[in-house]
């Protein structure tokens, strides 16, 4: 009897052990991956493979194949600007896993289809970062689909060198809620661009020689401060949307065919304060807006200076307040 449960006594052990030894895996400490020309690990896909959720893979100067499709939530750096080469297939890196960061590289070469929205970096969930990249020769540079609370900071997007219509978007944002797009520069891309997304924030960027520096069509409570949108076709257009505010923003030479520095179309309780409207075919044009009898346009504290027409309104529009605006050298001040 003394035997038995001696034996039974051995073999919870040996079980208890077991089971210790795996929580003890499962629990292990994240650890950082490295990836050099030289090792240990000298590919992005084997370094993916080798790590775990919640590892920092980093990655030193080199050239490193893509695509890349990482699903695991990996905290991705690099040093010294190694570069992920899309060699012109497809998106260059998709992001499909919750609380992905991409930080310190040059992504680019990514491929041409507008059909397929081959992308330098595509994000599929939320809560990511991507924070001080180069994008070059992308097609759409970042493009967020359903990537709620993502952030998209200090990066340098340049597009494939095409016909302004066949190019992507610079960034593009879809469905996705809560959003922060902060000091990026962005030079000759299509738009970029913010579809059926709530709760953004848009400021410190430089959007230059594009067609729409910055486009939002459905989307409501958005602060858009402190950009700087330069000889695009239209600086801004706000269409569809409540409660954008456009503040504190400098709008340059964008002469296009429209050449709104600001456009509203259907717009509902948008406030316009303290920008600088300059050298623009038109300041500002105002088309149906507000759309709802209880809802007001803002435009408060704004310099228009020195473009063809300062602020353009259509005829049917009503309840819109202005004060405390300037009006400086434009061939015409106001048209309606």
């Amino acid at each position: 009897m003394k035997r038995g449960r001696t034996l039974i006594t051995g073999f919870l052990m040996i079980l208890l052990a077991g089971s210790l030894a795996v929580q003890g895996r499962g629990l292990a400490a994240p650890q950082t991956v490295i990836v050099s020309p030289h090792g240990p690990y000298t590919s992005l896909s084997q370094a993916l493979n080798a790590a775990r959720a919640g590892d920092t893979i980093a990655v030193h100067g080199g050239v490193y194949a893509g695509p890349l499709v990482i699903t695991k939530q990996i905290t991705l750096l690099g040093y010294d600007w190694p570069r992920i080469e899309g060699n012109g297939r497809g998106t260059v890196v998709t992001l499909a896993a919750p609380g992905i960061v991409v930080k310190g590289f040059v992504i680019r070469n990514s491929g041409k289809s507008l059909d397929q929205e081959n992308a330098g970096i595509a994000v599929e969930a939320p809560a990511a970062v991507i924070e001080n990249n180069r994008l070059e020769e992308t097609l759409f540079g970042i493009y967020l689909r359903k990537a709620h609370h993502s952030r998209i900071r200090h990066n340098v997007i340049q597009s494939k060198a095409l016909p302004l219509p066949r190019r992507g978007d610079a960034i593009r944002v879809w469905y996705s809620q809560g959003v922060v797009i902060e000091g990026n520069v962005v030079e000759k891309g299509r738009d970029v661009v913010l579809w059926y997304s709530n709760n953004l924030t848009v400021r410190n960027n430089v959007v230059s020689e594009g067609r729409y520096g910055l486009h939002f069509m459905y989307c409501d409570d958005a602060l858009i401060a402190g950009n700087r949108l330069l000889a695009n076709s239209v600086g801004a257009f706000l269409m569809y949307s409540r409660r954008l505010h456009l503040r504190q923003n400098i709008i340059t030479a964008n002469r296009g065919s429209s050449g709104y520095g600001v456009g509203l179309k259907d717009m509902d309780d948008a406030v316009i304060a303290e920008n600088l409207f300059l050298n623009n075919r038109v300041g500002a044009f105002v088309d149906n807006s507000p759309r709802e009898i209880t809802s007001t346009t803002r435009f408060q504290g704004n310099v228009f200076a020195f473009n063809d027409i300062g602020i353009t309104m259509l005829p049917s529009v009503r309840r819109n307040h202005l004060t405390q605006n300037s009006f400086i050298n434009n061939t015409e001040q106001v048209k309606i």
